[in-house]
């Protein structure tokens, strides 16, 4: 037990003999201040005292703190937003849309009519007609017939085929030599009615397509003469042994000799009121012709 505690003194007296030989702890110097601080020269007379009163406050219209912030004005009008989808201003327009051209028409592949182009015929080439089963190719609008060296006007103009209007110049040239002969005038005019109309056949049981729906047939209602007169079928046909009546029956005999197809009162009594010429076909050969 004894030696116990001599080993504790010892021990603590070891630990105050190295604590005396230790050096103090020195503390550390303070460092010296910078030059610019130390050695910096005195401020310009000139300057202003308070460099941060010179300087434009930035924030002089910036509400203090603690400031009550100004109440917006619910009449003044909101201020226009654009919409949210809307375009950036730079952005490039769109290319035009491409204008598809139109489609350039069929061609027709119409003919000519010689009888126009020699000046027989005073007409104009008309379009193509298509109704069905009635029309024609290469239809003319005529409005004279060249008789005797002179243009004799149609009452109306006529839709007709060319092979039609080709023989009207050799019947009128017929009726005006005999008109100079027999009565010292002259053909006037050519008083027309029906020409191109698409129905069937008049005058018969036959319901065949008339050759008025091909533009092949005229109908002649009368004749006006130089002189002034006028002779109309339906008036001027019942009297035969009267001029007017003899002048008509010698038309209708003309026409059988230069069309295919003459019908006139005798015909039956649709044709009361008109001579009726066509181009029609009679025969196996088409070489026959049908005067009535």
């Amino acid at each position: 037990m004894l030696r116990t505690s001599l080993l504790t003194v010892m021990l603590l007296l070891s630990s105050l003999a190295l604590a005396q030989e230790a050096p103090e702890a020195v503390p550390p110097m303070p460092r010296d201040r910078p030059e610019s601080l130390t050695d910096a020269p005195p401020a310009d007379a000139t300057a202003p005292a308070d460099a941060e009163a010179e300087a434009p406050d930035a924030d002089a219209n910036a509400p203090e703190a603690g400031a009550e912030r100004p109440k917006a004005d619910p009449d003044a009008p909101e201020a226009e937003q654009p919409p949210a989808d809307a375009a950036p201003a730079a952005q490039e327009p769109p290319a035009p849309a491409k204008v598809a051209e139109p489609a350039e028409p069929p061609r027709p592949y119409q003919t000519q009519c010689p009888a126009v182009i020699g000046g027989q015929i005073e007409a104009k080439l008309l379009p193509p007609i298509d109704e069905g089963e009635c029309g024609t190719q290469s239809p003319l609008a005529v409005t004279g017939i060249l008789v005797n060296g002179r243009m004799v006007p149609l009452s109306s103009e006529a839709t007709l085929t060319c092979e039609v209007a080709t023989t009207l110049p050799h019947w009128g040239e017929a009726i005006d030599g005999y008109l100079q002969a027999r009565e010292n005038t002259e053909l006037a005019s050519l008083d027309v009615g029906t020409n191109y109309n698409c129905r069937a056949r008049v005058g018969g049981s036959s319901d065949r397509l008339s050759e008025h729906g091909m533009a092949n047939a005229l109908d002649v209602v009368g004749f006006t003469f130089a002189d002034g007169r006028t002779v109309t079928v339906e008036g001027d046909w019942p009297a035969a042994d009267a001029p007017e009546g003899k002048f008509l029956r010698f038309a209708h005999d003309a026409a059988c000799s230069s069309f295919s197809t003459t019908l006139g009162p005798e015909a039956n009594a649709e044709h009361h009121d008109h001579f009726h010429v066509d181009m029609g076909c009679h025969g196996a050969a088409c070489q026959a012709r049908l005067c009535e």
